[in-house]
């Protein structure tokens, strides 16, 4: 499952509906939620992927502080 975190809402999509597989890079996997969403792949440079133990991605804003 891919949690993601976009424009203040969340999303739960199957690695398979956005055709993320394993050993995907961060690049890649960036470019496909660009395409999913249909933005830029700029809209997603600055957003951070978590790769939990369980398998699931977490795509969200980097966080800021202060």
């Amino acid at each position: 499952m891919v949690h993601i975190r976009f424009e203040g809402r969340s999303y739960d999509v199957e690695e398979n509906q956005l055709g993320i597989t394993a050993g995907m890079s961060d690049k890649a996997i960036k470019e496909r939620l660009a395409n999913h969403f249909d933005v830029k792949g700029s809209r997603f440079e600055s957003y951070v992927l978590d790769r939990r133990p369980s398998g699931d991605l977490i795509v969200r804003p980097e966080a800021v502080y202060g």
